[in-house]
C-alpha cells in the first residue's frame, strides 16, 4: 500500500482547531493541500478557519505574503460540520487535548468513517502512539506527527513510528511534512519521543546543580548564555514553558524509561509546582517578574572589591587561553610557585579540591578556571572549601581587568559548563544508540525544536570527544553517581578520535 502525497487532490483532515491545529491546517493549505478542520464544539471550526485567514491577511499588510498566496491558501481551506465529512481524507491528524481515552474514542470514531488507506496521525507530545492504536483494527496505518508551537514559525515536526505503523504511512508523512514545508525527522515511539526527551538533559543538570548548592540559578543560566551560546539557560526556560507543563512532562520521561537515573527530576522542581509558582504565567517561578513581565535578574557577576593579582601561578602553562587571559591582565605568568599569587588550574571533570590533592597544590591558593566556549565574554571559577578569599579575590579582579565577567561558584566537578554541556551531549549519543532516531536527525531536531546552538551530538564535538567522555568520567568517579554514566556510543567515538556524529 502506497499514498502520493503529491497527488492533486490530497486531502488533509485536522481534528481540534485549538492553537495547534489550527497552525497545522495553515501550513497544510499553504503548502497547496486542502485543509478540512473538524472541532467538537459547535463553530470552533469555522472560527478556527476565520483567525487563520486573519493571521494571513496581517502577513499580507506587511508584505510577507501576497493577496494571490492568501487567495490560493482560502482556497485550501474548509470546514466539516460533523466528523462523517472527512471521509474523503487521505491523512486526518488529530490535535485535540492530551487525554488517552479521548484520542482512543477518536480515532476508533475514525476508523469507522474514513477509508481502510487512510493513515490516521496523532499530533501528541507525550501519549504513546501505540497506546492511541491499540484498540484499533488497522493499527499499521496510524502514527504520530508532532509539530511544534506555533507551528508556522516552527519548522520541525517529527514523524513518530509506532510499533505496528508501516513504512509506507512513514514514507508518505515525511513527504507530507516537507509538502507543508517542515523538516521531518522519523523518531521511536519512546517517552517524550525525540525533542522532549532530548530536552530532559539541560533541565535535570541544572536542577542538580542548583540542588547541590554550587551555584545560582542565575549563574547557570548566565553561563550557559554566555559561554555555550544558547539563547536562554535551563532555568529561564523552565519558566517560560511553565512549571506546570514541564515538570509533569520529567515525571512522564523519568517513570517510562523505568527510573533512569540520567532523567531523575528534583524536588526543587515539585516544590515550584506544589506551590503553584509556574512562571512567567504566574508572575513567579525560578524568577521573579515584575509587573511588565520583565525578569527580575539578580545577576552572576563576580565583582571582587579587591586589587587585581599582578602575577598568577599557572599550572597549566601550555593552556594558552588561560596564560592569554592573565596577560590580558597585564599580570605576569609564572612558572614555579612564589607562595603568595594564586595558583591557577583548568581541570576537565575534576573539582578544585581534587585537582590540589593530585598535584600536590595549596588548595588555599588553588583557583579553578573554567574555559569552556567563549572565555572572552565569561569564564567560570571555584576553589576548593577554605580557600584565601582574598587570593581568590585578586584572581577574579585580573580576569575582570581582562575583560571578561567572571562567575564564582562552590567547587563543583566539571563546573557548569562542562556539566551542563557534557549531559545535554551524553543524552544525545544515547539516543542514536538506541535507535530513538538516527544521529544526524538527533541534532537537526534539537536545534530547530528547542533552539540549541548545536545538536547534542555536535556539542559533543565542540567541547572535544575526549574531554566530554572524561568529564563524565570523572564526574561518576567524584560523586558515585549512576546518571553521569557515559554512554557506550559517546566512549567508543572517544576511544578512536571520532566525531561523536559518527554513524554506527
Amino acid at each position: 500500500m502506497t499514498l502520493d502525497i503529491n497527488r492533486p487532490d490530497l486531502t488533509v483532515g485536522v481534528v481540534g482547531t485549538g492553537a495547534m491545529g489550527r497552525g497545522i491546517a495553515q501550513v497544510t493549505a499553504q503548502g497547496g493541500i486542502k485543509a478540512i478542520l473538524f472541532d467538537a464544539a459547535a463553530g470552533g471550526a469555522a472560527k478556527a478557519k476565520g483567525g487563520i485567514l486573519e493571521t494571513l491577511k496581517g502577513l499580507v499588510a506587511k508584505g510577507r505574503l501576497t493577496d494571490v498566496d492568501l487567495a490560493k491558501t482560502e482556497a485550501n481551506l474548509a470546514v466539516a460540520g460533523k466528523l462523517e465529512d472527512l471521509k474523503a481524507c487521505h491523512v486526518v491528524v488529530e490535535a485535540v487535548f492530551e487525554n488517552l481515552e479521548v484520542k482512543q474514542k477518536l480515532f476508533c470514531e475514525l476508523e469507522a468513517v474514513v477509508a481502510a488507506d487512510c493513515i490516521l496521525a496523532s499530533n501528541t507530545s507525550s501519549i504513546r502512539i501505540a497506546s492511541i492504536a491499540r484498540s484499533l483494527k488497522q493499527r499499521d496505518r496510524v502514527c504520530g506527527m508532532h509539530y511544534f508551537n506555533p507551528v508556522p514559525l516552527m519548522k520541525l515536526v517529527e514523524v513518530i513510528r509506532a510499533a505496528d505503523t508501516a513504512q509506507w504511512v512513514v514514507d508518505a508523512m515525511v513527504a507530507l511534512g516537507k509538502r507543508q514545508t517542515r523538516v521531518p525527522v522519523v523518531v521511536g515511539d519512546t517517552p517524550g519521543f525525540l525533542v522532549n526527551l532530548g530536552g530532559t538533559a539541560i533541565g535535570t543538570e541544572g536542577l542538580r546543580i542548583y540542588q547541590e548548592g554550587r551555584a545560582t540559578v542565575a549563574a547557570v543560566d548566565a553561563v550557559m548564555r554566555d559561554s555555550c551560546g544558547f539563547r536562554m539557560g535551563p532555568f529561564e526556560l523552565m519558566d517560560l514553558t511553565g512549571i506546570d507543563v514541564n515538570f509533569p512532562a520529567r515525571k512522564i520521561i523519568y517513570e517510562g524509561f523505568f527510573h533512569d537515573r540520567r532523567m531523575t527530576p528534583s524536588p526543587y522542581h515539585e516544590s515550584l509546582y506544589a506551590a503553584g509558582k509556574l512562571g512567567r504565567k504566574t508572575g513567579g517561578g525560578w524568577y521573579a517578574y515584575d509587573a511588565k513581565g520583565a525578569k527580575v535578574d539578580p545577576g552572576a557577576d563576580h565583582l571582587p572589591s579587591v586589587p587585581p593579582a599582578t602575577s598568577a601561578v599557572v599550572m597549566d602553562s601550555h593552556n594558552e587561553k588561560l596564560v592569554q587571559l592573565v596577560v590580558a591582565a597585564g599580570a605576569d605568568t609564572l612558572a614555579i610557585d612564589d607562595g603568595k599569587s594564586p595558583i591557577l588550574v583548568a581541570p576537565i571533570g575534576k573539582d578544585a579540591t581534587t585537582t590540589a590533592i593530585e598535584r600536590n597544590l595549596d588548595p588555599k591558593r588553588t583557583v579553578a578556571v573554567d574555559l569552556t566556549g567563549d572565555h572572552h565574554k565569561r569564564i567560570t571559577i571555584m576553589t576548593p572549601p577554605g580557600a584565601d578569599t582574598q587570593v581568590r579575590d585578586a584572581a577574579a579582579a585580573m580576569f575582570a581587568k581582562a575583560g571578561t565577567k567572571v562567575t564564582l561558584i562552590k567547587d563543583s566537578p566539571g563546573f557548569i559548563a562542562q556539566r551542563m554541556v557534557s549531559m545535554i551531549a551524553n543524552l544525545g549519543c544515547e539516543m542514536a544508540m538506541i535507535g530513538i532516531a538516527s544521529a544526524a536527525d538527533v541534532d537537526t531536531a534539537m536545534t530547530l525544536g528547542l533552539n540549541y546552538p548545536r545538536g547534542p551530538l555536535a556539542l559533543a564535538d565542540w567541547l572535544g570527544v575526549k574531554d566530554c567522555h572524561e568529564i563524565l568520567v570523572q564526574l561518576q568517579a567524584i560523586t558515585g553517581d549512576d546518571r553521569y554514566r557515559p554512554s557506550q556510543w559517546l566512549r567508543r567515538r572517544a576511544m578512536l578520535g571520532m566525531s561523536a556524529t559518527t554513524p554506527e
